[in-house]
């Protein structure tokens, strides 16, 4: 079996359980072919859909979905009614309606969902002031990855003739989320930004942006492009790369989603089949 395990990682969670997907479907004499699709340029290639059997794909949330990138290239693979399976990672807040908006689009895509799994990883806004999720994905997460790899496997080869099953329709709509997008640049005010002088201006930040946003001679990003992703500020050599400082805005945000810090941290990763 040929799989292609295609996934977007702006700060590292998504790679770090897709590292675990493929080194376990090596394991099982599967043939992955890896595809990051975190740059631009990487998201403009055509798939040769003919050339694989299956698929994985792996995205973070941001606003409740995948990110409208990642939305938008799955868009452009006609699946063939091709197997296929999604893996999110997220910080703690807002995950559910992802699993339900994403199989409503690869069904448009004629690909069929057969699984999909949640694993926590250190929020994107923790490099700006927030405290969730700061410690994963851990081992814990990373056996769960292990043991959603098998599963989705048994479902591939049809060992496993279950069919996943459906999704509660979410209280928000596609509309709404679209509008909950936006949200993210209520909170970070200024988007980010080189806040000194001894940047080694090695144009890091500029090549590795997903949206082409991010400007190293200015030493700022794009407010029209950028998506908040911060992959700039989390692969900075030099580590002179900022956004607002969000520490202010932590416990309204526990506040707002009725939790606490240790709840957050103490949620377990989990498989639907």
């Amino acid at each position: 079996m040929n799989i292609m395990l295609a996934y977007f990682s702006a700060t590292g969670n998504t790679q770090k359980i897709a590292n675990v997907i493929q080194k376990k479907l090596v394991e099982e004499g599967i043939n992955v072919t890896k595809l990051d699709i975190t740059s631009k340029s990487s998201r403009e290639k055509d798939v040769a859909v003919n050339q694989y059997d299956a698929f994985f794909f792996g995205f973070p949330i941001y606003s409740m979905r995948a990110p409208r990138v990642c939305r938008e290239w799955l868009q452009k693979i006609s699946g063939r009614g091709k197997k296929c399976s999604v893996f999110f990672t997220y910080g703690g807040f807002g995950k559910d309606p992802a699993h339900y908006y994403m199989k409503e689009l690869l069904d448009k895509q004629n690909l069929k969902l057969v699984s999909t799994a949640e694993f926590l990883g250190a929020h994107t806004f923790n490099r700006s002031g927030w405290k969730a999720a700061e410690q994963r994905p851990n081992k814990q997460d990373f056996e769960i990855a292990q043991d959603y790899t098998i599963k989705t496997i048994q479902r591939f080869y049809g060992q496993d003739l279950n069919e996943l099953k459906d999704f509660n329709k979410p209280m928000f709509s596609s509309s709404q989320l679209d509008q909950a997008e936006k949200y993210r640049f209520h909170i970070i005010t200024k988007l980010p930004t080189r806040d000194n002088n001894s940047c080694s201006m090695c144009k890091l930040c500029e090549k590795i942006c997903p949206t082409n946003a991010m400007d190293y001679v200015k030493g700022t990003a794009n407010h029209d492009s950028c998506i908040a992703c911060f992959r700039c500020i989390a692969n900075c050599p030099d580590r002179v790369l900022h956004t607002n400082d969000l520490s202010n805005t932590w416990s309204k945000k526990l506040e707002l989603h009725k939790t606490t810090k240790e709840e957050i941290d103490n949620l377990v990763s989990r498989i639907y089949l």
